[in-house]
């Protein structure tokens, strides 16, 4: 077995606290957050101001999430070759000056462009600031930093919506994205002030017909997902994207198979951590997706409430998620990882499948408790997945794994939008009804939690000291080290606190 690797190369020697740059990684992934949810609540105003079908401007959205699915897997191998620290301050960069793009654009597809270019930023400074924290928290300390590091995601949500609609009903649609210039600009200089340069030894040439092939992928089969679980294109334009992207993806199997260092390398696949964590939060994820489509169209069309009545019950859960993060590192250190996964993962699908019994008859602060229950054990679950992921990956290879995990998160949080506008759409022909009544909520809810209720079961097969040296569970050091993913002679070991292979 190999040595153990060498870390990264640091230029420079400022040493700075985790504390600030892991301050900085969030401070920037609460910008990317915001920008998201803000956009969301301004759409019908900025449709009249382009002269728009607002349903046309769902592009808006699309095409930021189809430049992340194309770049996302080449986020780690540039980062690698550039430097952590350059990459994430251009992605920062990136993203603020296509703010500012959008926030001028005269059409439609001016704006679009624009956000592709936010796009190309985003898809670039999740994964790496993610990467910048791998790299400078110790993993005794992993678990408390990816708590705090998952605020943002939480906060963002919350303040999004108030903050869009103050924002177009006292101002304009353009400082939507103007309020990302001042926290992008302050973030290039703490980064350039604070983070210290570090590049792994380029090993092999930039996969760029991988790039291609698992961008064309990517893009088509989010794209033709979206466009099928909204219902806006005819069956031919679904049909079409979703087999060039097949095609692609098969395309880009047979070339990863021949290639010692792909773009999305599936040999971290090897690692039962980095496998489980990344099977079971995929199906869990598609929960997660569908939460945002289904919970706020039910309250509307089944409950009768308006818009913002609907708004102020589903943030609810939000509050449940901040309230994990103070609690996620004692809970973890006394329960375990393999405990979390499974149990947790089963109470927090339990409630979410108490969702489908939902009815205007229940008590208001009933629903709440509920939601924020729901928020409180999902969010430490898909905590605890974000952290175990990366337990017994080596750390030449930690730069693949983000980008690897990142894209499969993504393409996970699409596909429950799909699953359970497909779910919604088959109790709506089952019962023939005219439009979507609470019994069709019902069975979408009961069939998305069928589907994230396979992650506990799957969670089972983890040791119960798996990631014990990240969240100190009963003090059990971790059974073996790790070796690297592409061992000379082709032959790869990898130990971890689950298994033991030899391939």
């Amino acid at each position: 077995m190999d040595a153990p690797s060498p870390l990264p190369a640091a230029v420079g020697r400022r040493h700075s606290r985790p504390q600030t740059v892991l301050l900085i990684v969030a401070s920037a992934m609460f910008m990317e957050q915001l920008d998201g949810t803000v956009l969301a609540t301004a759409l019908p105003t900025m449709a009249r101001s382009f002269n728009a079908d607002p349903l046309r401007m769902n592009v808006a959205l699309t095409s930021y999430l189809l430049t992340l699915a194309m770049f996302i897997p080449a986020s780690g191998r540039i980062a690698d070759r550039f430097g952590s620290r350059s990459v994430f301050r251009a992605a920062i960069g990136l993203f603020t000056l296509g703010s500012v793009l959008c926030a001028q654009a005269p059409t439609l597809w001016t704006l679009v462009a624009a956000r592709m270019l936010q796009g190309a930023g985003g898809a670039m400074m999740s994964p790496v600031g993610r990467l910048v924290m791998l790299r400078v928290v110790s993993k005794a300390d992993l678990v408390r930093s990816m708590a705090w590091l998952m605020v943002p995601a939480t906060i963002g949500p919350i303040v999004g919506p108030p903050l869009g609609g103050f924002i177009v009903t006292y101002l304009s649609w353009h400082w939507i994205f103007y309020i990302n210039v001042p926290i992008g600009l302050a973030g290039i200089a703490l980064v350039t002030l604070f983070i210290d340069e570090m590049k792994e030894p380029t090993r092999t040439k930039f996969d760029l017909l991988g790039l291609v092939l698992s961008g064309t992928a990517l893009a088509c089969l989010m794209f033709g997902i979206e466009v099928a679980s909204r219902g806006v294109g005819s069956v031919l334009i679904v049909a079409a994207l979703l087999g060039v992207g097949g095609a692609s993806a098969a395309l880009y199997w047979f070339h990863a198979r021949r290639t010692p260092r792909p773009m999305l390398d599936f040999r971290l696949l090897r690692v039962t951590t980095f496998r489980m964590s990344l099977l079971c939060g995929s199906l869990s994820r598609i929960a997660v997706g569908a939460m945002p489509f289904l919970m706020p169209m039910m309250f509307q069309l089944g409950f009768g409430l308006s818009a913002a009545q609907s708004g102020l019950i589903t943030f609810v859960s939000s509050i449940g998620s901040l309230a994990m993060r103070a609690c996620a590192p004692w809970l973890l250190r006394r329960m375990g990882f393999r405990f979390v996964l499974t149990w947790i993962g089963v109470l927090a699908t339990g409630l979410l499948a108490l969702s489908a019994a939902f009815r205007p008859s229940w008590p208001l602060p009933l629903i709440y408790a509920v939601l924020v229950a729901n928020g409180f054990f999902q969010s430490l679950q898909f905590m605890a997945y974000n952290t175990i992921a990366y337990a017994d990956v080596p750390r030449e290879d930690m730069s693949a794994a983000t980008s690897f995990y990142t894209t499969f998160q993504q393409m996970s949080l699409t596909l429950g939008i799909a699953v359970s506008a497909a779910a919604l759409a088959a109790s709506i022909a089952v019962t023939h009804h005219a439009q979507a009544m609470l019994p069709d909520f019902s069975a979408a809810f009961l069939f998305v939690a069928a589907v994230s209720f396979m992650a506990p079961l799957l969670a089972l097969r983890l040791a119960k000291d798996a990631g014990a040296e990240l969240s100190g569970h009963r003090g059990r050091p971790p059974r073996a080290t790790r070796s690297r993913l592409d061992a000379p002679g082709g032959t790869v070991t990898v130990r971890d606190s689950c298994d033991e292979t030899k391939r």
